[in-house]
């Protein structure tokens, strides 16, 4: 018995310093995407504020690189906020992580580590991504957002687009397809970040779980930058 036991208890202590460093990697990722969204709200020609108040949620993937044995595919991890409320129109909310993969899109200049932003912007585009996979240009329609405060975002693309996809490579920031790329939820990095397994769903739209302390950074810059959906209300039923 005791031999068993003994066991056990080195296979938990072996055990516990993996979980402390995936725990460790999540928390890095999420003050990135508060690093990489205050930056990029910084540039002069950034994100359009009409649509930033017209999304849902926005996802922010740090430093996604080009993968290594593929051609043009990508691997990228960040985290996706939300505006709580059954209609999405109170404060933004916990975030729920997030992967990037696949896609044939080129990266700027020579394919440098490249930073994502994407607006989600109407309720149908964040339920499919909170539920499964979501392969961009067919299960959900995308389109390179347009940049600059005086842009004209009211274009067929742009109201069409269930997401609005930006990149920054080497300090370039600009609008870019990423239809072909997928885009599902990572519950796995979920269950590091909150310390119990969580789907998308249940962080972002039930309100179960409080904000990270390395996710106040992401949540906030929203909060201050966009704090109300200006959508038509109808849209959001």
């Amino acid at each position: 018995m005791k031999k068993v036991f003994s066991a056990f208890m080195a296979l938990a202590l072996s055990a516990w310093p993996l979980a402390s460093v995936a725990a460790n990697k999540e928390t890095s990722r999420l003050e990135n995407c508060g690093m990489v969204l205050e930056e990029i709200l910084r540039i002069p020609d950034n994100i359009p504020q009409d649509l930033l108040d017209k999304a849902e949620c926005v996802i922010v993937i740090p430093s996604v690189l080009k993968a290594a044995f593929g051609i043009g595919g990508a691997y990228g991890r960040g985290a996706m906020t939300c505006r709580s409320g059954e209609h999405f129109t109170g404060k933004w909310g916990a975030p729920t992580m997030i992967a990037l993969e696949g896609g044939s899109f080129g990266f700027q200049l020579g394919g440098q580590a490249t930073d994502f932003v994407i607006l989600v912007m109407n309720p149908r585009g964040a339920t499919a991504i909170l539920s499964s996979k979501v392969k961009l240009g067919a299960d959900a329609s995308a389109a390179a957002g347009p940049k600059g405060r005086a842009a004209a975002a009211e274009t067929d693309v742009t109201l069409r687009a269930e997401m609005l996809t930006y990149s920054r490579s080497r300090g370039l920031f600009a609008g870019i397809s990423l239809e072909g790329s997928t885009l599902r939820p990572d519950n796995n990095a979920n269950e590091n970040v909150y310390h119990k397994k969580m789907n998308a769903t249940d962080v972002v739209r039930k309100g179960t779980v409080a904000i990270p302390p390395a996710a106040q950074m992401m949540v906030s810059l929203l909060d201050r930058h966009s704090p109300k959906n200006t959508s038509d209300p109808n849209s959001l039923k």
